[in-house]
């Protein structure tokens, strides 16, 4: 069912630069003071989403780089947002694809949603003309469109894919690229993930009564469901020490049900274990969780038994930063994996507060619940070393990150 990674852990693997793209902003001098204060004013609603009526969804409300014109059938908001993240990580690709050769350089990225947006406006002009718009080919909408536009981008020639495993697929990329690291397959791995608002998804979730009647309530005793977001991150990855290191990946199949996750958490509890493992690391050692935290109710319930069976009387804080962005899909991994780096960046020592109404789930007397960071308290100004990102998807596709601060902190 889970997949050990510990025995092929054959070096640090460092992450060497990184690249933002989310509501929360596209610099690390823009998202960490949000991030760490519950900054929610990146939520909007929307009405032209969801059929039934306005929703609140995440926006990247920055502008974005055009589309290269010699690269024109990639041209599409999903790689867009890619884009912006991507010239912020040029310098160490130019530098790498110079020490190491294009072929030696890969790209590993998550989607779920990838160009349908563009799909969606082919269709509605399809509608009334009759034909496709001249602009519009269905490579923009493929899933794996986003990675090989990341490969033409930089010039590179090395291993390329797409991972598209629902809400896990941008935490799944690091231990493929790592094992492709370890391989010696690659000496660079472009990993990170990147989604886009489009109406499929939102009435899909709405379809499956999982779209919050406002604004999200992760854990909350009230939640009523998700609210969608966008975004992009990406990171570059490199054997050797780095100020952040990827320390552990944990992955698991448990497959209970097509949407519903497993209610007792159980690929959750081995995802968590094995990046415990894998990292060589005890449940005291790690600082902060950041929780998959969707807010619907079977999720959160889950959550909350399989970091308490795995924490026992070890629990970090922990919060769901989901509140502040949306669930970003097949970005999410990604986005909140780049958001335990920037809480790694040596001097801080805060940590992101839990944007909830506070009323915790007591309904089920057999419900632990996982202790909260507050806003008034977010994070007691305490060392931070190690910081949990969790990834918990359809189909009980789980994965579960553990970064650490590299160098004297490792």
């Amino acid at each position: 069912m889970g997949q050990d990674l510990g025995s092929r852990r054959l070096t640090k693997i460092a992450i060497t630069d990184t690249g933002f793209c989310t509501p929360l902003g596209a610099t690390a001098s823009e998202i960490l003071p949000r991030l760490l204060t519950g900054d929610i004013s990146a939520m909007v609603l929307r009405d032209d989403l969801l059929a039934s009526g306005p929703t609140l969804v995440g926006e990247v409300s920055a502008p974005l780089p055009a589309i290269p014109t010699n690269m024109a059938k990639f041209d599409c908001r999903n790689n867009q947002l890619l884009l912006a993240a991507a010239v912020q990580i040029a310098a160490t690709v130019d530098r790498a694809r110079s020490c190491f050769g294009a072929n030696r350089i890969g790209v590993v990225l998550g989607t779920s949603t990838s160009g349908i947006a563009k799909g969606e406006e082919a269709l509605a002009y399809h509608a009334e003309h009759g034909v496709f718009p001249s602009d519009y080919h269905y490579f923009q909408q493929e899933l794996g469109s986003t990675s090989d536009f990341l490969r033409q981008y930089f010039e590179l020639d090395g291993p390329c894919y797409t991972l598209s495993t629902a809400c896990s697929s941008s935490a799944k990329v690091f231990a493929s690229a790592r094992r492709l690291l370890n391989a010696n397959l690659c000496d660079m791995v472009i990993v990170g993930g990147v989604d886009s608002l489009c109406r499929l998804t939102v009435n899909g979730f709405d379809a499956l009564e999982s779209v919050s009647k406002g604004h999200c309530n992760p854990f909350s005793a009230n939640r009523d469901g998700i609210n969608i977001g966008e975004g992009a991150a990406l990171f570059t990855l490199e054997r050797g020490d780095g100020p952040v290191l990827l320390r552990g990946c944990g992955e698991s199949g448990d497959a209970h049900h097509i949407s519903a996750p497993h209610p007792e958490g159980r690929g959750a509890i081995e995802a968590m274990q094995m990046a415990l493992k894998d990292a060589g690391l005890k449940p005291a050692d790690i600082d902060y969780i950041n929780l998959h935290g969707t807010a619907t109710p079977k999720n959160d319930a889950m959550e909350s038994r399989a970091v308490c069976a795995v924490f026992e009387d070890h629990l970090p804080p922990c919060s769901s930063t989901k509140p502040l962005t949306g669930h970003a899909l097949g970005a999410a991994g990604a986005i909140e994996a780049a958001f335990c780096v920037l809480l790694l960046n040596e001097g801080n020592r805060t940590l992101p507060p839990q944007v909830w109404d506070g009323i915790a789930d007591s309904n089920d007397p057999q419900l632990p619940l996982v202790p909260m960071l507050h806003r008034q308290d977010p994070g007691e100004h305490r060392e931070i070393r190690h910081v949990m990102s969790n990834s918990f998807a359809f189909g009980g596709s789980n994965a579960s990150l553990i970064f650490s601060r590299g160098g004297k902190h490792d």
